[in-house]
Formats: C-alpha cells, sequence, structure tokens
C-alpha cells in the first residue's frame, strides 16, 4: 500500500443543498494521524452533511476539503477514506451475507468482474477475525443484533484497509459489552496510525477515548484536545437547550472537604460528568466500578452506591438522584437548560 500523510484538512467549507438551505458554513478543522476525534453536535448541526462532504457525496459550494493532502476524488480511488454508517441507513432486508458485506471493503481493489482475489479473502477473514464475527460469515445481516450489524460495518472497514476510518453513531443500539470492545478496537486502530473520526451523542464516553474533538452547529464552535475544548461551556453553546443539565452544590451536600458542585449532562444516551468551579473544568474520568456481575458480588467493602459513585460522598439520596441520571440519561427532574 502506498505511504501516505494520514490527515484531514477542512477549510472554510460550506455546503448548501438544491432547496436553498446551507447546512454548514464556513468550517475549518484540521486532523492527523494516530487521532481519535469526537464529532459532536445536537441533530441537525451538520454531522451528517460533513461526512458526506468526506465522502465526496455532496459538493461544497465554498471551501476545500482534503484527505492525506489529496482532493477527494483521488483519496476515494485509493481506498483511502473507510466509512461506518449509522444503522438508520442500511437496508438489513436485502438479502446479503455477512461474508459479503465484509467483502464490500475489498471492491475498491477488485476489477468490474468484482472477482476477489485470494489476497481480498485473507483480508476479509482477518476483519472477522478481528472483531469476532467469523461464525456469523453465512448469516443473513438483518438476522443479527444491533451489536452484531454494528461489528459487520467495523469488519468491512477493516478489510477496507484505509488509514482514514469514519464512523457515524456507532455507539447507538449497542449493549455496554459491544460498546466497550469497539472503543478497544478504535484505541487499537489510533496506535496503528489510522486517523479516526465518530460522530456520537454518548456525550460520557468522549473523554475516555478520544484525543480531540470538533463541536460544531453548522459552523465550527470549538476544536482541540479534549481536556482543553470538552467542557460545559463548550457543550452549553453547542447543544443549547436540547441538553439535560443537573446542577448540584451546596455544602450540605457533602461529608467531606470536597466542595466542588456536580454537574450532569446529557444528550439521552450515556451522560457526562463535570465537577468544579467553572464551566472550563475537564469531565470526570471514568469511574472504575469493580463489580463482579458474575458472581454477584462487590470488590469492595464499600456500599454499592459509594462503590459505583466513588469520589462523590454526598448522602444516599443524593447519590441515588446522581446514579439513575448517569445510567439512566433521562429522569422526571431533568430539565432542559
Amino acid at each position: 500500500m502506498e505511504s501516505f500523510s494520514t490527515s484531514i484538512r477542512v477549510n472554510d467549507v460550506t455546503v448548501r443543498y438544491n432547496n436553498g438551505h446551507t447546512a454548514i458554513h464556513d468550517m475549518s478543522f484540521s486532523l492527523n494521524d494516530g487521532t481519535i476525534c469526537a464529532l459532536v453536535g445536537v441533530n441537525g448541526s451538520g454531522k451528517s452533511t460533513l461526512f458526506k462532504s468526506l465522502m465526496g457525496l455532496v459538493k461544497p459550494q465554498k471551501g476545500e476539503i482534503k484527505l492525506c493532502n489529496l482532493p477527494i476524488a483521488q483519496a476515494l480511488k485509493r481506498n483511502l477514506i473507510a466509512y461506518v454508517p449509522q444503522s438508520e441507513e442500511v437496508d438489513w432486508q436485502f438479502p446479503v451475507s455477512v461474508y459479503d458485506v465484509v467483502m464490500m471493503g475489498r471492491y475498491g481493489y477488485m476489477n468490474l468482474l468484482r472477482i476477489p482475489k485470494a489476497i481480498d479473502k485473507q483480508k476479509v477473514q482477518e476483519a472477522m477475525q478481528r472483531v469476532n464475527i467469523e461464525h456469523l460469515a453465512h448469516r443473513q445481516i438483518g438476522e443479527l443484533s444491533g451489536g452484531q450489524k454494528k461489528r459487520v460495518f467495523l469488519a468491512r472497514a477493516l478489510a477496507q484497509q484505509s488509514p482514514i476510518i469514519l464512523l457515524d453513531e456507532p455507539f447507538t443500539g449497542v449493549d455496554v459489552k459491544t460498546e466497550n470492545a469497539i472503543v478497544d478496537l478504535l484505541r487499537q486502530l489510533r496506535s496503528e496510525g489510522h486517523l479516526i473520526l465518530v460522530s456520537t451523542h454518548n456525550l460520557g464516553s468522549v473523554p475516555d477515548f478520544c484525543d480531540q474533538v470538533v463541536m460544531i452547529n453548522r459552523t465550527v464552535i470549538a476544536a482541540g484536545k479534549t481536556e482543553d475544548t470538552f467542557n460545559q461551556h463548550n457543550l452549553e453553546i453547542v447543544f443549547g437547550g436540547v441538553l439535560r443539565h443537573i446542577k448540584l452544590q451546596g455544602e450540605d451536600l457533602h461529608n467531606d472537604e470536597d466542595k466542588r458542585s456536580v454537574t450532569v449532562l446529557t444528550d439521552d444516551e450515556k451522560a457526562v460528568v463535570f465537577y468544579g468551579e467553572t464551566k472550563q473544568d475537564p469531565p470526570a474520568t471514568t469511574l472504575d466500578y469493580r463489580i463482579d456481575i458474575a458472581n454477584n458480588k462487590k470488590r469492595s467493602n464499600k456500599p454499592m452506591l459509594d462503590l459505583l459513585l466513588e469520589p462523590f460522598s454526598y448522602d444516599y439520596m443524593l447519590k441515588a438522584m446522581i446514579l439513575s441520571t448517569v445510567v439512566g440519561g433521562i429522569c422526571a427532574f431533568c430539565l432542559p437548560i
């Protein structure tokens, strides 16, 4: 495979549809290899249009996009970008097997008759093994669970051997086990030098595995390293009143020396938790629950809620409120900002 400088360059891009609707305007950002970047924004903010632009499906009226320092048409011909779609974009009733879907990732390497060579079959087998779906190879795609379907399209992207991978809402409709498996795979791909752009509403996962974040609402609101950019202030600008928002504070809520407030923001998926004095504070790190569910016992002598919500040490009523918000994403008392 040819050597390229893996990168995405979006420079002052505006996309306007035939009906006159401007989907994105004056959008600029840059990403380099060995990076996982979250694309964050409310529905209708232009995330899908940006992905279509990166895939060459819509043409900007203004500005320029380059992939690996090449125009999009050349990058596509060289199989430099792969796409993992949302579940809603796929016809699950189409009579095609898992193996056939993964083999589609090799089409760019085949002739017009699309007859796979030995190397194509090898790459498909390796891709299926990597996401643990080789036993599903001959199943019809519509028969699979949501998590299995997502793994199939990840395998297709792997078989394509593209340095740039776009994932559109990869965590929607999957269980925790599959989500963790996807995150582990993305980390491996990052270590191999891939550039991965992930569109997600799963705000609570962003600080766990994303190096950078691009936050948009028709244009780029903020972009940069996650620890510097992914904060409450920028989230409130990007999402406005769409986010569900709880803020807990006051000395009466504490029984320790930590007087910081707790803020929970959710877009009806996994919530993101901030604790600190200002809206610029970074989000809380993922908590290590250390619960042996299979044996129905905790690896700690602490009460269950203390274990789940460490380092918070509020009274049990407060802990229950936070836990229900973080786990469920929606509570009766969660009001828009």
